[in-house]
């Protein structure tokens, strides 16, 4: 094989300035941080995305101790896409309840009643998995967008059930009948305002349409969530709320309902003794 070359006078082969050996190498060379890597690809079919990338990182950790010293293995791509999304989620949907309860807190001027709107937040979480379990959908980040729009709608119906319970609570300050009263009053506002945002998931829900399934764990998590929301903010929360502040009245001390004064009639005779 000639070499040659405009300042050359006379041409060289290669044989005299190198040496040729067959050897295996690979057709690709890649690069990470000026380090040099190996891609293995691999992509998901009839599965979910977690649980493969729980399997390859279980396999990884069960062979990290043969690997060659130096070398370094990491899982990338769409399942690290996918943890990152949902620490993210996670923590907003955990922000979210501290600020609603927060902020109710304030609106409140008291840490016991919104202690008690937000009890109905935990069924509306069990609703949501439920859900999502029974209809086979994974757990997405869509899903998870839901949740945390259906944590706004059962906050809000929960507030008018327990802001009408301390309205009638002042009235007859029985707390039982507060209670029943506030939930059977606060009963059809609370169900069309959920009955409102369910039948409109319910298109999403089913998945229809070109690419409908992208979005379909969306309307799933909502609707399985209010529907849990929606039975605890009208049982539960009155019954939390009962409970807790009717042990509140019992530990304090009761008052006449006519402004806190007891007028009490006198005979004669212990009045004089009185300003004797």
């Amino acid at each position: 094989m000639p070499i040659s070359s405009p300042t050359m006078t006379r041409p060289e082969i290669l044989a005299d300035v190198g040496s040729l050996t067959r050897s295996t190498e690979p057709a690709v060379l890649s690069h990470f941080n000026i380090r040099r890597v190996v891609d293995i690809f691999g992509s998901v079919e009839g599965r979910d995305l977690g649980a493969t990338g729980r399997d390859v990182a279980r396999i990884l950790d069960a062979n990290r101790k043969s690997f060659p010293r130096g070398t370094f293995v990491t899982v990338k791509g769409q399942f690290e896409t996918m943890r990152t999304s949902y620490r993210g989620l996670l923590a907003g949907l955990g922000f979210a309840i501290v600020l609603v309860y927060l902020l109710i807190v304030v609106n409140f001027q008291s840490w016991l009643d919104p202690f008690i709107i937000i009890t109905a937040l935990p069924a509306a979480l069990a609703g949501i998995v439920l859900f999502l379990f029974f209809t086979h959908t994974t757990l997405s980040v869509p899903a998870l967008t839901g949740a945390i729009m259906c944590m706004g709608v059962a906050t809000a119906n929960s507030i008018l059930v327990v802001a009408f319970a301390k309205e009638r609570l002042v009235h007859h300050s029985e707390a039982v009948e507060a209670a029943i009263e506030a939930g059977s009053t606060r009963f059809r506002p609370v169900l069309m305002t959920a009955l409102a945002m369910i039948i409109g998931m319910i298109p999403m829900a089913l998945g229809t349409g070109h690419g409908g399934e992208q979005n379909a764990p969306l309307g799933r998590a909502v609707i399985g969530g209010l529907l849990a929301a929606t039975i605890a903010t009208l049982f539960f929360v009155p019954a939390v709320f009962a409970m807790l502040h009717g042990e509140h009245a019992a530990g304090s001390p009761s008052l006449p309902d006519d402004g806190g004064f007891e007028l009490t009639e006198l005979s004669n005779d212990n009045y004089d003794q009185n300003e004797h």
